[in-house]
């Protein structure tokens, strides 16, 4: 098989189904009744956790599963016995197309795109983990492919499903705290190897792991330990590190509450690595081991916005009006709104909305709620989008909004890559510290105006036969 063969190919296969779904019948959206028949990939790790989730609705039926590694995906295969079972995604799209109505992707970052990009085109509703996609480019072509083919989306940011992100939004509409001025957000990742040289080792490939097709889109290189499992995400080539991992999570509250959009101009500093006195190491194929990154919006509603993310173990400032005996957030970070009149602060996974100090909590009657919420237990990210591919409703976390939400994220990372670079001049010489810090953004055209080194970064690489069309 022709390796960029499936992306143009229609199925139209003349043998007979063994399972049909209803809009091959000419049906449309579906009654709630009948079933979504999808497509898995990357079913060990977190896919399996979607999965679960998508289990809750009993209307879920897997037509195939699909991973590059029988190890991972082992307790899924045991636990889906009738889906078939695919390594090469290529081969789902080439004999499965038209059995079925949606796809599900939970792979490393950086196969999110070319995995759903093709599915997406031929009107398959899709359900792509955080964060979107890998680059800025991968993602604003997914939300453009999204809205054209009017398919039902999600993206794995289970907190957008929460009610914790619409107290909070209703706090902020209220106009409790004013008008916001500043966002601080922060999680304890990375809880994996960043910051770390590029392995020269070449260990066995393990058995039941295809790596060429584990790499994907990404540049070929011996197999080493330090990838595999989960530890890819500290590589730029593969995962998009800490800011990555839980931007689109912790991020997700104050960009759907203030309506950010594109943000204006970010800069970055960054761990610094010393091999010895002076000379600097250059780690820059790894993410830093902790960042500080500050994002500027404009918005319509409260005007400038300035929101600043930390990681690695990097906090923001306490607010005075935190009592001694108070946490600021919870185990996997936190998000501090300071309006015009106080503070409002969420916690990571619980979203709970809460005004800073305490008291005012008993001082001002909670507004009323107005916004939707999420029926479900702990599947209620993944319900939200099987209903709404029955029924033709909306989803917490759709690409016209996750999409720009990714986008902000992965402008973060730009600052981050660009605070890292040194010119190949400056190799090796030492003490180059402090690096390019700020870089100015045209949202609409997608470009950053002043540092021309960082459009490289903006769409990306691809291997030969991996490139998007």
């Amino acid at each position: 098989m022709k390796r960029r063969s499936f992306v143009k190919k229609v199925a139209a296969s003349s043998t007979a189904f063994s399972i049909v779904p209803s809009f091959v019948l000419g049906k449309g959206h579906v009654p709630p009744s009948d079933t979504l028949y999808v497509s898995a990939f990357g079913v060990g790790g977190r896919g399996a956790g979607v999965m679960n989730g998508l289990d809750k609705t009993n209307k879920v039926k897997y037509v195939t599963l699909c991973d590059v590694d029988d190890r991972r995906a082992a307790k899924s295969y045991k636990k889906y016995p009738d889906a078939k079972r695919y390594k090469d995604f290529r081969k789902v799209f080439d004999h499965h197309l038209n059995e079925i109505d949606a796809i599900m992707v939970a792979t490393p970052d950086h196969t999110h795109a070319a995995i759903a990009l093709p599915f997406m085109r031929e009107k398959k509703h899709a359900y792509v983990e955080k964060p979107l996609t890998h680059n800025i480019g991968e993602a604003r072509l997914m939300t453009q492919i999204a809205r054209e083919n009017s398919i039902v989306t999600q993206m794995g940011n289970q907190g957008a499903s929460s009610d914790g992100s619409r107290e909070a939004k209703e706090w902020i509409k209220s106009g409790v705290i004013g008008k916001v001025e500043r966002v601080d957000c922060w999680t304890n990742r990375p809880v994996w190897p960043q910051g770390v040289p590029v392995p020269t080792e070449v260990d066995p490939i393990p058995k039941g792991l295809d790596w060429d097709l584990w790499l994907g889109p990404a540049a070929m290189r011996d197999y080493n330990e330090s990838y595999l499992p989960f530890k890819w995400r500290g590589w730029w080539d593969f995962g998009t590190g800490a800011l990555g991992d839980m931007g689109c999570h912790i991020m997700e509250t104050p960009f759907g509450v203030l309506d950010l959009g594109y943000p204006t101009e970010a800069e970055a500093s960054c761990t610094t690595n010393w091999v010895g006195d002076f000379i600097e190491a250059d780690y820059s194929e790894s993410c830093p081991a902790s960042s500080l990154v500050r994002l500027k919006f404009n918005t319509a509603e409260h005007g400038d916005i300035a929101l600043n993310w930390y990681d690695g173990g990097m906090m923001p400032d306490l607010p005075d009006e935190l009592k001694d005996d108070e946490k600021i957030g919870d185990t996997g970070g936190g998000t501090v709104f300071y309006g015009t009149k106080g503070i409002l602060v969420c916690d990571t996974y619980s979203r709970n909305a809460r005004l800073l100090p305490s008291e005012r909590m008993q001082q001002i009657n909670a507004p009323e709620p107005y916004l939707k919420r999420i029926t479900g237990d702990t599947g209620g990210h993944q319900s939200n989008w099987v209903e709404a591919c029955l029924n033709g409703s909306e989803t917490s976390s759709d690409f016209k909004r996750s999409g720009p939400l990714t986008e902000a994220v992965l402008m973060g990372n730009l600052a981050i890559k660009s605070f890292q670079y040194k010119e190949p001049k400056e190799i090796g010489r030492g003490f180059t510290y402090p690096g390019r810090r700020k870089i100015l953004w045209d949202g609409k055209n997608m470009r950053v105006t002043n540092y021309e080194k960082a459009n490289e970064w903006v769409k990306g690489s691809y291997r030969k036969g991996w490139e998007l069309s």
